[in-house]
Formats: structure tokens, sequence, C-alpha cells
């Protein structure tokens, strides 16, 4: 009797010895991408076979019974951490309080529309059509006082934490508030001295970053754009018409480029074109709204191609010095020939 008593204890202990081991023993495995993602609608049943498909589970008679033993049993969509070594326990009560993996999403220089939906769409659940649907609707972006042109205005480049599960809407949402708290009252007071508003500040912004990369050349020639719109001039900026011609590896324009037909055009069209020509950087905004005063109307590439410039207030002077840059751009091209 006694023995028998003594081996019902053993094997109570071995199955509850076991049964610990499998609910918080090292029992789950990392999937190779390390994550797992639950999409919007998707069963007890989905998932769990979804934890089965990429070998995060081995068998679904533990997980099953562990999440009916803790009362789980709505599904939460998401991106979930998978660690190595996670116990089941761990795994379930991830799933269960939804403690998702927060996708960071960084945002540098981005030129187009269609750019930024691809983005989206390769780290969120929906798709980059999806993102356009939103970015292209203006009865949606009435809500933020921007239009199908103006919509990138308010994506300033930064990194951002949202959840993978998160639609258009709610991303654009945030990146409009942080945009919004950008514009400081002094900002405001700032863009208004120079006749402008914080959109258009923008849009002149971008055109400035794609034109230089020194600081000291962004103010010098923020000056120029900005005296060219306050005496009614066509800006005639180069970035504008690569954005028109949609080629940014453009070198070099000539006249066959200079007439393309587009509102983002500065060599055809009055003032600024209708929206930016890529995402501003923040600094290069305050670099607009602090520009130097100057008389500077004109500017041309330094021959030197050390990414400077000179600037004039006279026309004559300006043809004469984009002569001289253009003789030096033949040289180049010749040596770049010769070179091949």
């Amino acid at each position: 009797m006694k023995k028998t008593l003594l081996l019902i204890l053993v094997i109570v202990f071995v199955v509850a010895l076991f049964s610990a081991w499998k609910i918080l023993g090292p029992s789950v495995a990392a999937p190779q991408d390390k994550f797992l993602y639950i999409s919007t609608g998707s069963s007890f049943n989905e998932m769990r076979d979804e934890l089965i498909a990429k070998k995060i589970i081995s068998s679904p008679k533990w997980f099953d019974w562990l999440s009916a033993a803790i009362g789980f049993n709505n599904v939460k969509a998401g991106k979930y951490e998978i660690k190595k070594g996670m116990s089941l326990l761990e795994l379930v009560r991830m799933l269960k309080n939804g403690r998702q993996t927060p996708v960071k999403l960084v945002i540098t220089k981005i030129r187009l529309k269609e750019d930024f939906a691809k983005k989206l769409g390769q780290q969120f659940e929906f798709d980059s059509i999806a993102a356009m649907q939103f970015l292209t609707n203006n009865d949606s972006l009435k809500t933020y006082g921007l239009d199908t042109n103006t919509v990138m205005a308010a994506v300033m480049p930064d990194t951002y934490s949202f959840y993978w599960n998160s639609d258009p809407k709610k991303i654009y949402q945030k990146l409009f508030d942080h945009w919004q708290k950008f514009w400081t009252e002094e900002r405001k007071k700032k863009a208004n001295a120079v006749q402008l508003s914080p959109v258009q500040v923008s849009i002149l912004a971008s055109i400035v970053d794609e034109e230089v990369n020194l600081k000291s050349e962004k103010e010098k020639i923020s000056s120029v754009y900005i005296n060219r719109l306050h005496k009614n001039m066509r800006m005639q900026a180069c970035p504008t018409v690569k954005y028109a011609l949609r080629d940014f590896a453009l070198t070099r324009l000539y006249e066959k480029h200079l007439t393309v037909e587009s509102p983002y055009n500065t060599y055809k069209i009055e003032g600024l074109p209708p929206g930016p020509v890529c995402t501003p950087q923040p600094e290069t905004i305050d670099i607009v709204l602090n520009a130097p005063q100057t008389d500077y109307l004109y500017f041309v590439a330094n021959s030197d191609f050390s990414g400077t410039h000179i600037y004039s207030s006279n026309y004559d002077d300006h043809r004469r010095l984009a002569k001289e840059y253009a003789k030096a751009q033949d040289r180049q091209d010749s040596i770049r020939k010769a070179n091949r």
C-alpha cells in the first residue's frame, strides 16, 4: 500500500514537474524574423495556427490549455517580439495583454507621396495602396487644412513610434501634431515677417534642402528666394524642375528641361510651387525663417565645384558667372567622357 502511494506521489510529482516545465520553461522558439504578426480581425484559431506554422510553439495542446486557464480568448492584432527562451506563460500573457512591439518610423528625406506610401506599406499592416488613398484624398486632408499637394509639408524628418496595426489616418495625425507643435508662435511670427505661411515656408525650405547641403549656403539661397518672391520674380529653382520631371538624378539642366509643363516648374510659373519637393529638415525651416537680409537676386554654383555659390544682385553679372560655370561643366563632362 505504501509502495503504491509512493508511486502515485512520484507520478504526480513528475507530471507536475513536466507541466511546470512546459508552462514556465523555455519552450517557445523565436522565428527567423523574431516577430509574430497578428492581422486585424484574426480569430484565436488563426492566431494559434500562425504560431504553429512559424514553429513558435510545437503543439497547440498546452497553448490551448493555458489560454483557457488564464482567460485568453480575445485576440489583439499587432506586432509581437518573440524572444528566444520565452516561456509559454510569458507568450500567452503578452498576447492576452496586447503588449506589442512599437514600430519605429524613421523619416529622412522623402520626395514623392508614392515613396512615402511605399515606406508605410512596408512597415505597417496596411499596404501602400491604402496609404496612397489617404494621401490623395482631399476630403480626408481638409481636416488638416492641407490638400494633395501640401500633404507632405507636415511630414517632418524625425523618428516616430507607432503600433504595427495603426491605420494611415492615425499615423498622419501624429505626424501632423508633431508639425503643429514645431510651429510655435515665435516661428509663426517669423513666417509672417517674411510674408509666408507655415506651409509656404516648408515648401521653400524643401527647395533649399534640394539645392544645397552647406548651412552657410542655405542661408544665402533662402535670402535670394525670399527676395525674388517679394519682387514677384519667378523663382527659377532647379530642384522644382527635377521634381516636375520626376528625375532626381539629373546633374545638369538644359533648355529642354526648363520647358516642361508642370505647376512645379518655377521657370514657367509665378511664385512657389503648390507643394514641397521633399520633406524639409527642421533646421532648414529655421534657416529660412532667419534668412539674412541681402540684396541678392541671383546665384550660381562656383566653378571650382566646391558646393559653394557666387551671389549677385545684377543680372549681367549673373549671366557672366553662369557662362563661366557652364564652361567649367563642359570641361568636366569632357574629362568624364575621356575617362570612360
